[in-house]
């Protein structure tokens, strides 16, 4: 149960540090700051944030249905 606990704050605070992370670059960020319009600074800062979080989604995924068919597989086997 404590171990349980423990991985939902983990994963609540890793949620909370992706959230308010700031993921554009030092050029990209100068060149959109200078501009009066700072819409397009956010607009490409959210695709960014979108283009770094899709990876992480699908190997998280992956990893997730590996780790349910080994330990599916070692449940058979202790009750084998």
């Amino acid at each position: 149960m404590f171990n349980m606990k423990r991985k939902i704050v983990l994963l609540f605070f890793t949620t909370l540090f992706f959230v308010r992370s700031n993921a554009q670059c030092a050029m990209c960020r100068a060149v959109l700051e200078s501009g009066e319009d700072q819409s397009a600074a956010e607009g490409i800062n959210d695709g960014i944030m979108f283009l770094m979080a899709v990876p992480y989604i699908l190997v998280a995924t992956i990893a997730f249905f590996i780790y349910r068919k080994y330990r599916n597989s070692n449940k058979t086997e202790n009750t084998s």
